[in-house]
């Protein structure tokens, strides 16, 4: 964090870079924050200004995040005394953040408040000083001995930033349906990214490309931003599982750089002797070696992420043991508070997502999580917590699912970084909230406990099933795009594609990888069953929902099955054939195809066996292209794990 000139020295001796006026966090009482020694808010308010020192020269951005939920304007005053701009809309919770920009600041001394129209007379107005320069600051160049220069230390008020940032990065209405084809669209997005050019080094205007997967999407976005405020990042080397759960057996950071593999020798036969070479002797040729990090602080952080923590980082880190202290995440409770912005939730299967917003349940709706995930063809997409997204499971060979957050890293006394241990961070008071009990829980358990934290009042079944239903719907669209990428990769010259064997369908390299949908094809199965079975789910449990005064459970099961059947059938979507003409199905076909998307993974068939067309149909008519008997002889032999919704334990 970087802390304002004007806060107290005990504060700032936290920082490595003098004068920086960026961040205000946990401010000490006799600072200049022109509040009572007693108004316990202003003490835990983080503030964070950008760019790092701000000058006439660059846009100001500043943001105000804290944990309890108040209630307040939030106004930039120019050095004039006049109100440049100011918002009542408070964002998050929790954190709760406010956040404005200016274009063009003037030079001088601002002041960024938050009045409070419900708090005592000394306490209604809470002040930070921001000072804005002339000149253009000194340019931040790269250090020895580290990928990049540390200037604070993760707490609970870097955390409530980083959560901010996260959420005010994906942040749109509930309707909006978010996606893109890589992360640094998002990143470029000065709309979006608050730390946009915060160093002052047009670093996000140098095409720096960033295409994560599922699993290294969270590490990536964790990098960025401790890039951006100088703060700790590091990253464990662990094993996916298979036959028992993943285990972490190697940790390194920005400090203790991962040196890069040393390629395997390649016997290469000689050319001469007999036959084509083939008893000659054969000569030794090292395959090439990756190139060293460069040593320029933007290009190195790109190589930094994109080449060696993207080769390190997998689904396993993202399933190691929940009790391991030797982990990049932890597990948290399932509570309001700790399912923020930024937990990571890590599907036992190896999916990967981040959560990036909690609407409330009002009136009218139920709550909602939206969480963001990576495609294997880079595609970043947003959507909403539910059964068919975020799957579960006990399994020890599969390790430890559920939601977690990144383990703190702390910098010691003699500058070596470490992660807490689970005990310390219990026992932290930044954090505290290290907890075992999505192990304890059920499958069935831990979606019943989900809908409680999201929704705490009982639920119209009536809406939530329409919810449920749209959420399926978004699901079905995001399949739409991913095999149109397919679509595209074949039409581009792509050609036939090899099939991994085994339980490697589901987790491998290359254009398999990325243009065939096997997990996601697993996933829609599971959320078809969410939807056909919703029905039975509110007569199951009817006291999770507002059951009308004057219905019995099983009038409310009949009207919810005809409902349900109708939705289904008005709600349509189209694909792209063979032969580029749309096709316009209903969210009915797809479920009534549930057999035939066991089977319609494989890049290598067209487009419209990939959608389950019947033979003969109008609609396959244009199909062109068939997976060959070898691959479709694998697919019916590894149909049951589609048709038992189960995916095998990786090896």
């Amino acid at each position: 964090m970087f802390l304002a000139r004007q806060l107290h020295s005990a504060v700032t001796a936290l920082l490595l870079i003098t004068g920086a006026s960026c961040v205000s966090v946990f401010a000490s009482p006799d600072s200049q924050a022109q509040v009572s020694d007693n108004c316990e808010e202003a003490t835990e308010l983080a503030v964070l200004t950008s760019p790092i020192v701000p000058w006439k020269g660059a846009p100001l951005r500043v943001m105000f995040a804290t944990e309890k939920p108040l209630e307040g304007e939030f106004s930039l005053i120019a050095p004039n005394g006049k109100v440049a701009a100011k918002s009542q809309e408070r964002h998050g919770g929790p954190p709760y953040f406010w956040f404005a920009e200016l274009d063009s600041p003037p030079v001088g001394t601002w002041q960024a408040q938050l009045a409070r129209a419900d708090a005592p007379a000394e306490c209604s107005t809470i002040t930070r000083k921001i000072s804005v320069g002339q000149a253009r600051p000194p340019r931040l160049t790269q250090i020895r001995g580290s990928v990049w220069s540390l200037r604070g230390t993760w707490d609970r008020a870097t955390e409530d930033l980083y959560s901010a940032w996260i959420e005010k990065l994906f942040d749109a209405p509930l309707d909006a349906e978010l996606s893109w084809p890589a992360l640094h669209e998002v990143l470029r997005d000065p709309s979006r990214n608050f730390l946009f050019n915060h160093l002052g080094l047009g670093e996000d205007q140098k095409g720096m490309i960033v295409r994560p997967d599922c699993a290294d999407l969270p590490y990536f976005l964790r990098a960025y931003f401790a890039f951006k405020m100088g703060l700790p990042f590091g990253y464990s080397k662990c094993s996916r599982g298979g036959g028992g759960p993943p285990k972490c057996y190697e940790w390194w950071n920005i400090q203790n750089e991962e040196p890069p593999p040393v390629p395997p020798e390649q016997e290469v036969a000689s050319s001469g002797g007999s036959l084509f070479g083939m008893f000659g002797e054969p000569t030794v040729r090292l395959a090439p070696r990756l190139p060293p990090r460069p040593q320029g602080l933007v290009s190195g952080f790109g190589y930094y992420v994109g080449t060696t923590v993207a080769n390190a980082v997998q689904s396993g880190n993202g399933r190691a043991p929940a009790n391991d202290d030797n982990t990049d995440y932890y597990p948290v409770a399932l509570k309001q508070e700790t399912l923020r912005a930024g937990t990571i939730y890590a599907d036992p299967y190896g999916h990967v997502l981040m959560l990036v917003k909690r609407v409330p349940q009002s009136g009218e709706a139920a709550g909602v999580l939206l969480a963001v995930d990576a495609q294997p063809d880079g595609t970043v997409a947003r959507k909403r917590f539910w059964r068919g997204n975020f799957l579960f499971a006990q399994d020890p060979t599969l390790g430890s699912p559920g939601f977690k957050r990144f383990r703190p890293i702390v910098r010691e006394r003699n500058g070596v970084l470490r992660r807490l241990s689970n005990a310390e961070i219990t026992k932290s008071h930044q954090y505290g909230d290290f907890s075992l009990d999505q192990s304890k829980l059920g499958v069935e358990d831990f979606y019943d406990r989900m809908d409680d934290v999201i929704s705490p009042a009982p639920l119209d079944p009536l809406r939530a099933m329409k919810e449920a239903i749209t959420a399926l719907e978004e699901q079905v669209k995001a399949r739409v795009t991913s095999i149109e990428n397919g679509r595209k990769y074949q039409t581009g010259g792509g050609g036939n594609v090899d099939m991994p064997d085994g339980a490697s369908i589901f987790e491998t390299t290359g254009a398999w990888e990325d243009y065939a949908t096997p997990s996601r094809d697993l996933r829609l199965l599971i959320a078809m069953d969410v939807v056909r079975g919703f029905p039975d789910r509110v007569a199951r449990r009817p006291d999770r929902y507002a059951m009308p005064e004057n219905k019995s459970v099983a009038e409310v099961k009949t009207e919810l099955e005809s409902v349900l059947s109708s939705e289904l059938s008005v709600r349509k979507f189209s694909y792209t054939r063979s032969d580029g003409s749309a096709w316009s199905l209903a969210l009915k076909d797809v479920i009534d195809r549930a057999a035939d998307l066991e089977m319609a993974y494989n890049l290598n068939d067209c487009v419209e066996l990939r959608w389950g067309a019947p033979e003969e149909s109008e609609e396959a008519s244009t199909c062109k292209r068939h997976a060959s008997s070898a691959q479709r002889a694998k697919m019916m032999e590894y149909r049951t794990w589609f048709h038992d919704r189960r995916r095998p334990p990786s090896v």
